[in-house]
């Protein structure tokens, strides 16, 4: 069966990627051309052309970089999936609902999807799909099949004004392409789409807060783009400092909390387990699920705001029991002797090899990680999988959960975890940035990293920044935290996370970093155009001291 998403016509070459892709830090939002350095098709160019792919993955900021693309007339001219995706599919919807710019997304089952992806062209119509001997009719979504309440067809109909009549329509539109036949209340959200990663970002939520949009439930903000009230005297241009501002501007103007980071749950009060929560920002909802036991799927952004004017979300996905039970289990064979940076390359394993599905990780049962691990752990899961939650035998909350009748079983040995640690140090030995706070750093992190530096300083022709939110840099200055790590030469940023910091506010001079971030150390090729080493808390501050990251790897991994 094909089904078609959204609307829209095309007749373009058809290019088939080999694995899913994160728009957001793997598309070049100017051009559409493929830049992540770790993805098989990298340097493919995707605009105009009828886009193949399992399904997305990483960050929910993609909605963004495709609605920017088809405002500047790069995008891919159609997006073809063979599993469920939310996020690209949301940029698409809001392209054609608010701006005009209609881009057809459909789904495939298994065997046509096979059979398109060897054809070298093809036609999509209002109601066909045609490529040589393929020629399918498409499916419209059933959105008239949805279950509202009376409140929900009151805001449909514009009783609640006109941003909340469209977010209302978007909702049902993604609700019908989940699957799902009602919505669900949800009480909290989390807006990721206040990054600046493209003028799209700030042409959408200036439309709706112009429309009257105010959010209807407690809404917290991601990391944005600059130091909000800094960054005239960092040096930022205000081609780029002013949008961003602005930006984040727009959405506290519609009732969001300036809380700015991109780890709502070091936030006072996080979720409890089993509540319905709103939140975007794949790290956020990774971990929200898996560490919390809180339920929300990873929404796109745009979708965020659309929750927060609702207070509702489709009934859909891991907000379902029967949704988080794992489909594949990973067995860990744990190194002896292991230190931190065991959590982010595992992290980053297990999304590979479950880029679809949620695992279960076992062999771990012995482990006591922190939540500044697990915290790791699910930031770099993010990057390679489009799984909303993993779950750790012996840890997590709900790693209890039988697995589905059909999951197999994979392994991450010590090899495994060696050729990540390859992967992420490709970059000479010789640094001169050390990136903490990739997601934020946490008080407790802070007080670590004091901890190793104490009695050091950063080496001369070395920048070591920490980035964390606003809550933590006022509990780390008032207990003396932040003085620790300011005399010995840390610089300490609110506002901003490394996935979404740019010069001069990152170094300019800077040509090789140094991260204990697996996130980071996934997208920095690509964000940063630098040269990336990757290591333990300890090794990032022995580095920072010495300017010199291990040469070899760490001796649990030899």
């Amino acid at each position: 069966m094909a089904r078609r998403i959204t609307a829209g016509s095309a007749k373009a070459p058809v290019l088939a990627l080999t694995e899913g892709l994160s728009f957001w830090g793997g598309v070049d939002p100017a051009s559409g051309r493929l830049i992540d350095a770790h993805h098989p098709d990298c340097g493919a160019d995707l605009a105009g052309r009828i886009v193949m792919m399992p399904t997305s993955r990483g960050s929910c900021t993609g909605s963004g970089v495709l609605l920017e693309l088809a405002l500047n007339g790069h995008a891919p001219a159609a997006l073809i999936f063979r599993e469920a995706e939310d996020v690209l599919t949301l940029g698409a919807l809001v392209a054609g609902t608010l701006f005009d710019r209609p881009l057809p997304v459909l789904r495939l089952d298994p065997g046509d999807y096979a059979a398109l992806t060897a054809e070298p062209s093809a036609r999509i119509t209002e109601d066909r799909l045609s490529a040589g001997a393929v020629s399918l009719p498409l499916t419209p979504l059933a959105t008239d099949r949805m279950q509202l309440t009376e409140t929900d067809r009151a805001m449909l109909a514009g009783a609640e004004g006109r941003a909340v009549e469209t977010a209302m329509q978007i909702l049902i539109t993604m609700a019908a392409a989940q699957g799902a036949t009602t919505l669900t209340d949800v009480t909290r959200a989390h807006i990721d789409g206040c990054i600046y990663a493209s003028p799209a970002n700030l042409t959408f939520a200036r439309k709706m807060a112009d429309l009257g949009a105010r959010v209807s439930i407690p809404t917290t903000m991601n990391a944005i783009s600059v130091d909000h009230a800094n960054w005239r005297q960092q040096g930022v241009a205000d081609s780029f400092g002013s949008p961003a501002a602005a930006l984040a501007d727009a959405y506290t103007e519609m009732g969001a909390e300036p809380s700015f980071t991109c780890a709502p749950y070091l936030l006072d009060g996080a979720p409890a387990a089993g509540e319905h929560i709103g939140w975007s920002e794949s790290n956020a909802v990774i971990y929200a699920n898996t560490v919390l036991g809180a339920r929300t799927v990873k929404h796109p952004d745009f979708l965020d705001l659309c929750i927060a004017l609702t207070g509702r979300a489709p009934l859909s996905g891991v907000y379902l029991e029967a949704e988080r039970a794992p489909r594949r289990v990973i067995h860990v064979t744990l190194p002896d002797g292991h230190d931190d940076a065991l959590w982010p390359m595992l992290g980053y394993l297990a999304g590979r090899l479950a880029p679809d599905r949620i695992p279960l990780l076992t062999g771990l049962e012995g482990t006591a990680p922190t939540g500044d691990d697990l915290k790791a752990l699910c930031a770099a899961f993010g990057t390679s999988s489009a799984a909303p939650m993993l779950h750790v035998a012996g840890v997590t909350p709900e790693a209890h959960l039988a697995p589905a009748p059909d999951a197999d079983i994979v392994h991450i040995t010590r090899a495994d975890l060696a050729r990540a640690w390859a992967k992420f140090n490709t970059g000479p030995a010789g640094v001169d940035l050390i990136a903490f706070g990739s997601p934020h750093f946490s008080a407790g992190e802070c007080c670590k990293l004091a901890d190793l530096l104490d009695g050091h300083k950063v080496a001369s022709g070395t920048t070591a920044i920490v980035t964390a939110g606003r809550d933590t840099i006022r509990a780390i200055t008032a207990n003396g935290t932040a003085n620790r790590l300011q005399a010995a030469g840390i610089r300490i940023l609110p506002d901003l996370c490394w996935c979404s910091i740019s010069e001069p506010v990152f170094p300019p001079a800077a040509r090789t970093l140094m991260t204990n971030s697996g996130k980071y150390a996934h997208y920095a090729p690509a964000l940063s155009g630098r040269a990336v080493r990757f290591g333990s808390l300890a090794d990032c501050a022995a580095a920072a001291i010495t300017g010199r990251a291990p040469d070899t790897p760490p001796d649990w991994l030899t």
